[in-house]
């Protein structure tokens, strides 16, 4: 079986959003899966001395956020930019990897109804009591899950996923890693279409 896809990704990353929403029906084409790797980018760029989109110097931030809404209506894919942005999303990404441990098959959908709120519902997914009742609305044991993000494993696998993230070289979101060759960002997808459709170029 083809190794399957690594796909890094914050919460509080547009463009990880927007590639989220399409990497699944591209790996699916090429016989692949995609297993969902929850970093936190704000370590990451503590790490790798860099900072948010949104957060650098004037011009480069408006352009962000412009490009964040076009890259969405290129894609396809309904955006609305959050009110209360960039976020902390711990919660969410170690709820991420307790449903990887327990509930395997929830947790991709779980990743997309979280993405979703946050960039086309504006809610506030820092809030554990949000999250909760996302897992809610899918079925899932709201508050079961958020207990079991709150194992003192749950969070050490987070805090190892980022750790082994900047070791690998991960310094921004989304990181794909096909192969083990990484792609940095949702305007890659067409070379990762690529490389799995004809290999290394």
């Amino acid at each position: 079986m083809p190794n399957p896809i690594d796909f890094h990704f914050d919460f509080s990353s547009p463009y990880s959003f927007l590639a989220s929403e399409q990497i699944e029906p591209l790996a699916a084409r090429h016989g692949r899966t995609v297993v969902f790797q929850p970093i936190l980018l704000g370590v990451v760029f503590k790490a790798s001395g860099s900072a948010p989109l949104t957060e650098q110097y004037g011009p480069k931030a408006k352009y962000s956020v412009h490009d964040f809404e076009r890259s969405a209506r290129f894609a396809g894919v309904r955006y609305r930019h959050p009110s209360k942005f960039p976020i902390g999303a711990v919660a969410a990404s170690r709820a991420v990897l307790w449903l990887q441990q327990h509930r395997p098959d929830q947790a991709n959908p779980f990743v997309h109804a979280v993405f979703r709120a946050f960039f086309q519902d504006d809610r506030d997914i820092s809030d554990p009591a949000v999250v909760a009742a996302i897992a809610q609305s899918l079925g899932i044991d709201g508050q079961a899950l958020m207990e079991g993000a709150q194992a003192p494993a749950i969070k050490d696998a987070l805090r190892r996923r980022v750790e082994d993230a900047v070791a690998l070289g991960v310094f921004g979101a989304p990181t794909i890693v096909v192969d083990g060759e990484m792609f940095w960002g949702n305007d890659r997808l067409p070379q990762i279409e690529r490389w799995l459709a004809s290999g290394p170029f």
